[in-house]
């Protein structure tokens, strides 16, 4: 009899060979570290589970430090490094900072990982194991990554705006620009879900409640108590840059579908969210998802892993840093 945990990890291994297998061979594979860094995977999940028990919060901002590095530059851990006083990297894009967060577990994992195999395990693996860790521990499940990525020596904030979809983006400009990465527009949806964890800084929707659209006004397609609930959490007169909401005010730290269920109830966060359902196509995916919790799991999963595909530098390419906050001297 196959248990249920095999059986999940054996549909997500057939949705992932449907999704790759016209895709070019880019030398990533499972178990990469095998031989040279057997505990390599054991490790980074070691300190996303450290980093867990302090905040839960910090697994939806690794999730989406793997987002926000495969879109710029592909899967090379750029999103990583640090400015410097003559270039503005991309962690301090307005698209990423002060949002974006988890650095320090990356830090934490890549010490430990230098510390039993030095030189060996790329900071851009070590983002997609992380990722793939903190789906699991927070309600998903595990699945394979494949690895042997290695990472990038360029940083340029200036390409997240060209690269990263904006909390404003229409279906028509999401779909594109997901689809210049190599998605569907079901796999776009998918991967939206994963706004059911993680909090959002009051500043990215905040035009929706005061003055959507030059009306003066909040944006008509938001439930009216779930705005002034957001009202009361962002006032408009604030000046504190800091302010967060939970993304899903059920259950922010779980992996699950309140975030499809959120959408169809108009409680939706970023417009780009709520506009998933003035396509036909994409309103019936967040339907779809909002009733299947395992099969919305099982494509998200297949779509990590696709992502994790995106633009990789491999052999010979870039580098293995020994500080994923700085390019090797």
């Amino acid at each position: 009899m196959v248990s249920s945990k095999k059986l999940t990890q054996l549909c997500v291994t057939f949705w992932v060979a449907v999704l790759f297998c016209r895709s070019v061979q880019s030398h990533l594979q499972v178990g990469f570290y095998r031989n040279s860094c057997g505990r390599a995977e054991s490790i980074v999940r070691g300190a996303v589970r450290d980093a867990l028990r302090q905040d839960r919060g910090v697994a939806a901002g690794l999730v989406r430090l793997h987002f926000h590095d495969c879109f710029v530059r592909g899967c090379e851990g750029s999103v990583l490094l640090d400015s410097t006083s003559s270039n503005k990297a991309e962690k301090d894009s307005p698209a990423n900072y002060p949002s974006l967060r988890g650095f320090e577990v990356i830090d934490d994992a890549k010490a430990r990982l230098e510390a039993e195999c030095k030189g060996v395990v790329s900071c851009a693996d070590i983002l997609a194991f992380a990722a793939r860790d903190s789906f699991d521990l927070t309600g998903g499940f595990d699945y394979d990554v494949q690895a042997g990525r290695r990472d990038g020596i360029v940083s340029l904030a200036s390409e997240t705006y060209s690269n990263l979809p904006p909390p404003t983006f229409n279906v028509d400009q999401l779909t594109r620009r997901f689809s210049e990465k190599g998605f569907t527009q079901e796999e776009m949806v998918t991967l939206s879900g994963a706004h059911t964890i993680g909090n959002s800084n009051c500043r990215s929707f905040t035009y929706r409640l005061y003055n959507f659209s030059g009306t003066n006004s909040q944006d008509p397609s938001l439930d009216s108590k779930y705005a002034a609930s957001l009202r009361k959490s962002c006032p408009q007169d604030s000046t504190d840059p800091n302010l967060e909401v939970p993304m899903d005010t059920r259950t922010p730290t779980i992996i699950d579908v309140n975030y499809y269920k959120d959408i169809l109830a108009n409680r939706g966060l970023f417009s780009s969210d709520q506009i998933l359902l003035t396509n036909p196509a994409t309103a019936s995916e967040v339907k779809s998802n909002a009733r299947s919790p395992s099969g919305w799991k099982k494509k998200f999963a297949a779509a990590m892993v696709k992502m994790g595909q995106i633009e990789v530098l491999t052999g010979n390419k870039g580098e293995i840093r020994a500080n994923c906050r700085v390019i090797n001297s």
